[in-house]
């Protein structure tokens, strides 16, 4: 069944320690460690300190009551040396990735970032990036299915990345002509 606008509605919940077995189980699916660190427990020790954490703020995905994956965004200003800082202020980065396999090819990626993209917009947020790998298609297309478009092809200490944004339709962006770097005007 592929979600429509008026049957499914998402819900992003903090991540809490009772979540991370599911979190764990999710990573060793194969459509997920694919594209995920290779090493489970990498990752695990990686979301486990995100609960703690002033930059990263990590979510569970609910359909219904049901838990189906993990979100987390990221704001690259708040991290020493990170390599997305050259993103307007107040832009954050976003990682997820559907867990339950059953649930993929059907819709949901697509529709879930939508939504959790305008909760972001409606806080004030000016643009959202992401950074799929370049060879995950499925991704690449759920994105621009979310209204997300490729901006530049990086690498950096993740490994080969197809940068993607999606800016604020409320917000307006201005180029400066001196260093390229974009403001925000409201």
């Amino acid at each position: 069944m592929t979600p429509s606008r008026s049957t499914y509605r998402y819900r992003f919940i903090p991540v809490e320690p009772r979540h991370l077995n599911m979190i764990s189980e999710w990573l060793t699916e194969p459509h997920v460690a694919k594209w995920w660190n290779e090493d489970p427990g990498v990752e695990m020790a990686s979301i486990a300190e995100h609960m703690d954490s002033v930059s990263v703020e990590p979510f569970i995905i609910m359909l219904g009551d049901e838990a189906i994956g993990y979100l987390q965004t990221y704001d690259p200003h708040l991290e020493d040396d990170h390599p997305y800082q050259d993103q307007p202020t107040g832009t954050l980065g976003l990682d997820q990735f559907i867990g339950e396999p059953d649930l993929i090819g059907q819709g949901h990626g697509p529709r879930l970032l939508d939504e959790f993209v305008s909760l972001l917009f409606e806080e004030g947020v000016p643009r959202v990036i992401v950074d799929p790998d370049p060879a995950n298609s499925q991704a690449i297309k759920a994105y621009e299915k979310a209204g997300f478009v490729a901006f530049d092809t990086r690498t950096s200490i993740y490994g080969p990345a197809l940068m993607m944004a999606r800016d604020n339709p409320d917000l307006v962006f201005e180029q400066s002509p001196d260093d390229g770097q974009e403001t925000r005007l409201q």
